[in-house]
């Protein structure tokens, strides 16, 4: 069975006593250690160490980063080539990080590369640079910024890269832990505790997960037997594609209804019979944004954010409503007659169904989190 690859990524020559340390640690625990040092990298005799450092990483499960008082050596051009720094510097809400993709360090190209493969990153920083990096943080704007010694910074003018990289670490939208570290013991407990606590959630998760497909599961079959009985039953060709039209576009006039339940009174079925785009539709509910749920709910996986900063919470993964949005398009196409049929068809039956996909939350939500761009296509059924 393969272990757990950590690839441990800092200067060496400061921080040569903690990563030999680490490294006992991470073997004690079972996990297999990636550090250059110890010829645990192929430094391929075609390629500068530094690109094969960087292209390490990637064969890694997780990326332990360790900020001292060194920048360390600034990566040659061909391993800056084998990163996107632009677009992960859009991942952080910090404006200085890298100005000059020019000026990154070795360990510093190793860590972004790590984020833009999408390792989780686990980053400790010495208590002394921490505090130097407060220091920097209330004079930066400052002309004495020139004229200040940061005592825990081996060479006064790397400071500011050194700052502004863990000033982008700390404004990422995620994964933006910093741990301040003083001793070995400091870091050990620390990621003793994280990845217990990392496998626990994934089981719990698991777990979760499988009850909630057996649910899906069961919902979706007897979905589809309501389907075939109702369409088999009837005779007529008109009523037949009515029929077919309600259970195609049941959840998307249910989406919809629910949207215009509050906070304002709309004519939902002047909407529904009108030919505008989906995201004009939206914004009829004053519907801005739309982001993953941050909140921890199981359920609850999609918040449509109003422009008040209220919220509408959609029980639904975010590829569904992506599958919402194409069925308006076919919905809008229809005639005004199947139109008013299918909508008749849905209404009625509409307050027998127990399930509410979609609800309105009459307060400000504050803890959002980034839209993802993948999701299950298969846990709601349409």
């Amino acid at each position: 069975m393969a272990n757990l690859k950590i690839f441990l990524s800092s200067t060496c020559y400061d921080l040569g006593v903690v990563r030999s340390q680490l490294r006992n640690f991470l073997i004690s625990v079972g996990y297999e250690p990636v550090l250059s040092e110890y010829s645990d990298i192929l430094f391929d005799p075609r390629l500068h160490t530094h690109t094969s450092c960087v292209q390490e990483v990637i064969n890694c499960d997780m990326n332990v980063l360790i900020i001292g008082s060194r920048f360390g050596g600034t990566a040659i051009p061909k391993a800056l080539e084998l990163v996107d720094v632009d677009k992960i510097k859009e991942m952080s809400a910090a404006p200085n990080f890298a100005e000059d993709k020019s000026i990154l360090s070795v360990t510093q190209l190793e860590v972004l590369h790590a984020i833009e493969s999408g390792i989780p990153i686990f980053t400790f920083v010495d208590s002394g640079v921490l505090h130097d990096h407060l220091t920097y943080e209330k004079n930066k704007h400052k002309p004495i910024l020139k004229e200040i010694e940061f005592p825990h910074i081996d060479k006064q003018e790397t400071a500011v890269y050194i700052f502004e990289f863990i000033n982008f670490l700390r404004l990422r939208a995620e994964n933006n832990s910093i741990i301040e570290f003083s001793k070995l013991d400091d870091i050990e407990i620390h990621l003793k505790k994280q990845w217990s606590a990392l496998f626990q959630r994934l089981l719990f998760e698991q777990r979760t997960k499988e009850n909630e497909t057996r649910r899906i599961d069961y919902i979706a079959n007897q979905i589809a037997d309501i389907k075939t009985a109702i369409v088999t039953s009837i005779s007529s060709a008109e009523l037949k594609e009515t029929a077919k039209g309600a259970i195609k576009f049941r959840m998307l006039i249910d989406f919809i209804y629910a949207l215009g339940v509050k906070p304002e009174p709309i004519n939902i079925n002047e909407l529904l019979n009108s030919d505008i785009e989906w995201s004009d539709l939206l914004l009829t509910f004053k519907v801005v944004e739309i982001r993953l749920d941050s909140t921890g709910s199981i359920q609850h996986k999609v918040i449509l954010l109003r422009d008040d900063n209220t919220y509408y919470r959609a029980s639904m993964p975010l590829a569904s409503i992506s599958k919402l949005s194409v069925r308006w398009n076919e919905f809008r196409q229809l005639s005004s007659e199947v139109k008013s049929a299918i909508i008749n068809a849905v209404i009625d039956n509409l307050d027998a169904r127990p399930m509410a996909w979609t609800r309105y939350v009459d307060e400000p939500y504050t803890d959002v989190v980034p839209l993802v761009e993948k999701e299950d296509d298969n846990d709601i059924p349409f």
